[in-house]
Parts: structure tokens; C-alpha cells; sequence
């Protein structure tokens, strides 16, 4: 008896968690765009007056390919 009330409670916490995921998954707004375009432009910039080493570039290659960027 102990077992299916354990099963149910992973059952409906895990339900809780996915429900809270989809949650949190909305499109970006106009304020969050202004926000990216204005780090992008900072880091552009930043680039331009001290330049990234060769294994900066390719660290962030591997992170824009691995998706963590």
C-alpha cells in the first residue's frame, strides 16, 4: 500500500514540475529584445577595443553549437 501512494506522489510532483516548465516557456517580449540587442552591442564593442584570443573564439564556437549560448 505504501508503494502506490509513493508512486503517486513522484507521479504529481513531476507533473507539477513539467506544468511548471511549460509555464516559464514564453516568447520574449519587446523589452526583453531592447535588453539582448543592447548586450549584444556592448559586447561588440567590448571586442573591438580588446579582441577575443583564438580560444575564446572557439570556446564560444563550442557553446554556440552545444546550445548553452
Amino acid at each position: 500500500m505504501r508503494s502506490i501512494s509513493q508512486k503517486k506522489l513522484v507521479t504529481g510532483a513531476l507533473l507539477l514540475l513539467f506544468s511548471a516548465m511549460l509555464v516559464g516557456c514564453e516568447p520574449a517580449g519587446p523589452a526583453q529584445k531592447a535588453g539582448e540587442s543592447l548586450d549584444k552591442a556592448g559586447e561588440n564593442l567590448k571586442n573591438a577595443v580588446d579582441p577575443k584570443g583564438p580560444g575564446e573564439k572557439l570556446g564560444e564556437k563550442l557553446d554556440k553549437a552545444t546550445g548553452n549560448k
